[in-house]
């Protein structure tokens, strides 16, 4: 099926499933609940996750397959996302030329940095691409204010040109932004007994542009240029010895993945037209690395496992503060109620950094595959306990 394995077609569909079925899967706790607090099917976080496993999936080809860990690759996310915004001002407020702008761009400016920090690897080629990120992240911040908003971030106005929508005004209100009329923000409802499912023309946006940015990715992977990237990642000096020139497919491969991270940026501001230097600063490289690291670096799905669960404790776990733990462990005497909730309380709210920080710690420790191996661990744990019932069994004689 469209060129791919057996095994690979399964994935495909698996992650397929996964994001058409997400605001039903992501709701499993009743609205009036007290552990709706655990929902994550809101379009706003759906729509991260989607956006966040783009990113996390281009960082991927580039360090999964190579080697090679880029600490800049914040720089494309945010040249993605002010090209995306201007696109918006100028051309049209329909998403779809941003994101194919967004794209470009950040495909243009990962030529310039990858052409100079590909002269050298190792940590060498990691500090190159973080101090780049960095003089976009101050650029973007201060020099280049006219452009890109300053501090204050880039963002639509009423005013815009816009001159592919000919001079057409929302009567005073900033126009949204919109597939073919059909705005981001549009949400559909389906109360169900306790629950209540939100479908987003927004997420589903994201889901079939990560569909696709997933198919590609398999694709890459297979291929003989995946495997000459497999091959540099496994010994790059050995390949130089024969007389072969790896540098055109490690450019190559770092700009497809600096374009992965253009089209997360467009998909941001199509979602939200604002575009800040946030966007830019070493931190956002920082989570890219975190994200695929904790999925399972060099794998196809791990990524985007990594990305749900970074956003995910972002924005549930983040959210559980001190009264919220009162009232679950109300039950209990005071004196303990009081203790544990001085226990959890330095990992919770603005502390939620430091579980992270554990979770991170325990993955690199005991799951260096990531939440990939642990995936692949459980079940060739049920497929033992299979086999041994079986062998169990006795086979009557003839």
């Amino acid at each position: 099926m469209l060129g791919l394995n057996k095994k690979d077609t399964s994935l495909l569909l698996l992650v397929a499933a996964l994001v058409a079925f997400a605001p039903i899967l992501l709701n499993p706790f009743p609205e009036g609940s007290a552990l709706a607090q655990f929902n994550a099917g809101y379009p706003d976080l759906m729509q991260r996750f989607v956006i966040f496993g783009i990113f996390a999936i281009g960082f991927n080809i580039l360090f999964g397959l190579t080697g090679y860990l880029s600490f800049g690759h914040a720089a494309f996310l945010g040249a993605g996302s002010y090209a995306g915004v201007w696109a918006l001002k100028l051309l049209t407020i329909n998403v779809i030329p941003a994101i194919i702008i967004s794209t470009i761009v950040a495909g243009l400016f990962s030529i310039l940095i990858g052409y100079i920090s590909l002269r050298r690897s190792g940590i060498y080629f990691s500090i190159l691409t973080l101090a780049f990120a960095q003089m976009a992240f101050a650029l973007a911040a201060s020099v280049l204010t006219p452009i890109t908003g300053g501090e204050t971030g880039l963002q639509t106005n009423l005013n815009d040109p816009r001159i592919l929508d000919f001079g057409v005004r929302e009567g005073g209100n900033i126009p949204a932004p919109s597939l073919f009329g059909l705005e981001m923000g549009s949400s559909f409802q389906l109360p169900v007994a306790g629950w209540l499912w939100t479908f987003n023309v927004g997420y589903y946006l994201s889901a079939v542009l990560m569909l696709i940015a997933f198919y590609i990715a398999i694709r890459i992977f297979r291929s003989p240029f995946g495997m000459m990237l497999k091959a540099v990642k496994s010994n790059q000096q050995r390949l130089n010895y024969t007389g072969l020139n790896t540098r055109p497919y490690m450019l190559a491969c770092f700009v497809i993945s600096g374009m992965y991270a253009g089209l997360a940026g467009g998909l941001m501001v199509a979602m939200d037209p604002l575009a800040g230097p946030e966007r830019m600063q070493w931190t956002a490289s920082g989570e890219v690395v975190l994200m695929s690291i904790l999925g399972g670096v060099g794998t196809l799905i791990g990524p985007v496992l990594g990305a749900g669960f970074i956003k995910y404790f972002e924005n549930i776990f983040s959210k559980i503060n001190d009264n919220l733990l009162h009232q679950w462990f109300a039950f209990m005497p005071d004196g303990i109620e009081n203790v544990l909730v001085a226990i959890i309380h330095p990992f919770i709210g603005k502390g939620w950094h430091l579980t992270l920080g554990l979770m991170f710690m325990a993955v690199i420790i005991f799951l260096p595959g990531g939440l990939v191996e642990l995936g692949q661990r459980i079940g060739r744990l049920f497929k033992r306990r299979k086999s041994d019932d079986t062998s169990g069994q006795t086979t009557p004689a003839e």
